[in-house]
């Protein structure tokens, strides 16, 4: 495998999973403090922490992208995984399994063959 793609699947499944996590604390424990718990200040903290690592996830997502030459639908699918409690963590395993299919040498034959 390509040592770029490599380094660029490795940043994305990073970001994936981090996102993710940060997405269930928002979703799991601020939100809910903030509407039923009148406790706005975690979600006053949580919330920027995860649009950015959001912002993150979707500057690695088109890295990737464009070294795997995705088409534009599956790079706005891929995207919007992020915005989805637990289909980043599904995502990510989808993703990372077909660019290893794809780039991993089978039977001896090259990737490149």
């Amino acid at each position: 495998m390509n040592p770029g793609v490599k380094a660029a699947l490795t940043r994305f499944r990073i970001a994936a999973y981090v996102v993710g996590v940060g997405l269930l604390v928002l979703v799991l424990v601020a939100m809910p403090l903030k509407y039923f718990g009148d406790t706005p200040e975690v979600s006053s903290i949580v919330s920027p922490i995860h649009g950015f690592l959001y912002m993150v996830y979707l500057g690695v997502t088109l890295d990737l992208a464009m070294r795997l030459r995705w088409p534009a639908l599956k790079i706005i699918g891929v995207m919007l995984a992020g915005t989805i409690p637990f289909l980043s963590f599904v995502i990510e395993r989808r993703v990372h399994r077909q660019a290893v299919a794809r780039l991993e040498p089978r039977d001896g034959v090259p990737a490149s063959a």
